[in-house]
């Protein structure tokens, strides 16, 4: 089973996954972001976001394909997809079930969480900017994903939600 914990910046994936992962010790946790990263290396072509490469949403999915044939565990896959085609092209191509779930807090708190991110706070803007496309995307990934508010949620207990009906 494939764990995918969608949302924007700031929704808590990171923590969630690192939570989920401690009470699910048979799980993994893979972060795609990894493949863009080598992607970046290899590939010259300049884009503001690695996710417009099809070679990462391919190597992504079979990047998943793979580790979930080697884990038997749960994968969990923190990873915003806030572009439909992308997303549907990478959930087409994942051969294990998938359980998408949409961590969502107010803009409010995303902005407040954002702002005092001291681990990555060179893409403070970035990561601000991308609330829009977010906001854009939030009807659609409201009926394609299981939402769960964390707003005013510690992770750990979004996490145990989540394990509870694994």
């Amino acid at each position: 089973m494939i764990v995918w914990l969608n949302g924007t910046f700031g929704a808590g994936k990171t923590t969630t996954a690192k939570e989920l992962h401690a009470l699910l010790p048979a799980s993994h946790v893979f972060d795609p972001e990894t493949v863009g990263f080598y992607l970046r290396v290899v590939i010259n072509e300049p884009v503001d976001d690695f996710q417009h490469w099809p070679a990462w949403r391919a190597l992504t999915a079979e990047t998943i394909n793979q580790l979930c044939l080697h884990w038997l565990g749960p994968l969990i896959v923190p990873m915003s997809l806030t572009r439909r085609p992308y997303l549907e092209e990478i959930f087409s191509a994942l051969r294990a079930p998938v359980r998408h779930i949409l961590l969502h807090a107010d803009q409010e708190e995303l902005v407040r969480r954002i702002e005092t991110d001291t681990e990555e706070a060179g893409a403070r803007q970035w990561r601000l900017d991308h609330l829009r496309s977010y906001q854009e995307a939030l009807p659609w990934l409201r009926d394609s994903a299981e939402v769960i508010d964390t707003t005013r949620v510690p992770a750990a207990e979004v996490a145990a939600a989540i394990a509870k009906d694994l």
